[in-house]
């Protein structure tokens, strides 16, 4: 039987050594290409045409998300399974939206990964456990946020520092993107969460999601 060829993209080299050590494990498997970067990714994936492309959420060049819009519509024999750290169900259905085929957090990876390499490779969708009961409760509460409607309207900076922010990305990779300092990304950031009551990086990324932010369509 011809082995499952995965492609591996993580930005993160000891992350990057653990998960390829986890592929290698299996006889049933193949890791063909790495990349470091979603910029990287993507060629490689064109290039390999492997069944599975194993990305994380937040790396640099294409995000997780980008990247996972861009295979499904330019590689459609590749299917896609996220590997986050980020535990937040509201990351899952703009994923899964723009084509993934899986969600698994990175804590999961030694027990589950080659499980959901499996089941994506034979075109099963694989969530996991710890996020799959979330999952269709939807972003109905962060619409309720009662800070989201206190009229104070955040800066056309500040939307997208907040909206980046939602979408996985560092501060420094924001900065990039928006051509400001770090500093300045810090500044926007702790003054939008002021005008909307959003304490936490969950809270923000809840309040992207029933806004929009996180889905794929926006994302350019």
């Amino acid at each position: 039987m011809d082995r499952i060829r995965v492609v591996l993209a993580d930005d993160h080299p000891i992350v990057l050594a653990g998960i390829r050590t986890l592929l290698n494990a299996d006889p049933e498997v193949e890791l063909v290409g790495e990349a470091t970067n979603g910029g990287e990714a993507l060629p490689l994936i064109r290039t390999l045409a492997p069944q599975v492309a194993v990305v994380d959420v937040s790396m640099p060049g294409l995000s997780g998300l980008e990247l996972t819009e861009r295979v499904a519509g330019e590689c459609p024999g590749t299917r896609v399974l996220v590997l986050t750290v980020h535990e937040d169900a509201a990351y899952v259905q703009p994923l899964m939206k723009a084509g993934a085929r899986g969600y698994l957090l990175k804590r999961s990876a030694a027990e589950d990964l080659l499980r959901a390499v499996h089941a994506v490779a034979a075109g099963g969708i694989y969530l996991d456990p710890s996020i799959a009961g979330h999952v269709m409760a939807g972003p109905s509460a962060a619409a309720r946020s009662p800070a989201a409607a206190d009229g104070e309207i955040l800066s056309p900076r500040e939307t997208e520092t907040l909206r980046l922010i939602a979408q996985g990305f560092s501060n420094k990779e924001i900065a990039r993107r928006i051509d400001v300092s770090v500093k300045s990304v810090e500044t926007y950031k702790a003054r939008a969460a002021e005008k909307l009551g959003l304490r936490t990086r969950a809270e923000i990324i809840r309040y992207g999601a029933a806004h929009g932010w996180l889905d794929a369509l926006t994302l350019r």
